[in-house]
């Protein structure tokens, strides 16, 4: 075995270290990297200018995929419907309008009951979201500005 050039293991008791990363992410998040190690609060690191044009930016790019993202769903969604009422107003097309309201009314009890079993995970998740935007109230602001600027070009 030596001969073909392979490395044998010095003893059957080798040791090996065994890595957590659940406990590696939590030390070495991402925005750490970006960022610096006291990634804290935007506002400590950015002037208020930088971080208005930051927040400006970032919210006019989401709103500006939100509004293009939207309307073609809305006009699938209503073409959708269109063509099935004139489907079915023409007679090719069938619907038990009683079956269909029943159906969504099985649906609706359905998510009640699924939104409150997940109703922890989302107060923790607004209660962080909410934390963030009072620690970087300027990026937000900015964001929201930015957003609506977005939606409307």
């Amino acid at each position: 075995c030596c001969l073909c050039g392979q490395d044998e293991p010095e003893s059957e008791d080798e040791v090996y270290e065994v890595v957590d990363l659940t406990e590696y992410a939590r030390r070495h998040q991402w925005w750490s990297r970006v960022f610096g190690s006291s990634s804290g609060p935007i506002a400590e690191k950015y002037s208020v200018a930088t971080q208005l044009m930051m927040g400006g930016v970032t919210g006019w790019c989401a709103g500006y995929v939100f509004q293009r993202v939207g309307k073609i769903a809305a006009t699938a969604i209503g073409g959708g419907f269109l063509l099935l009422q004139m489907a079915n107003h023409s007679g090719y097309v069938q619907v038990d309008w009683k079956k269909v309201e029943k159906d969504v009314n099985k649906a609706k009890k359905h998510l009640k009951k699924k939104a409150n079993k997940a109703a922890p995970e989302i107060n923790t998740f607004i209660e962080e979201a909410t934390d963030f935007i009072k620690r970087n109230i300027i990026v937000s602001s900015g964001f929201v500005g930015g957003f609506f600027l977005g939606l409307a070009s």
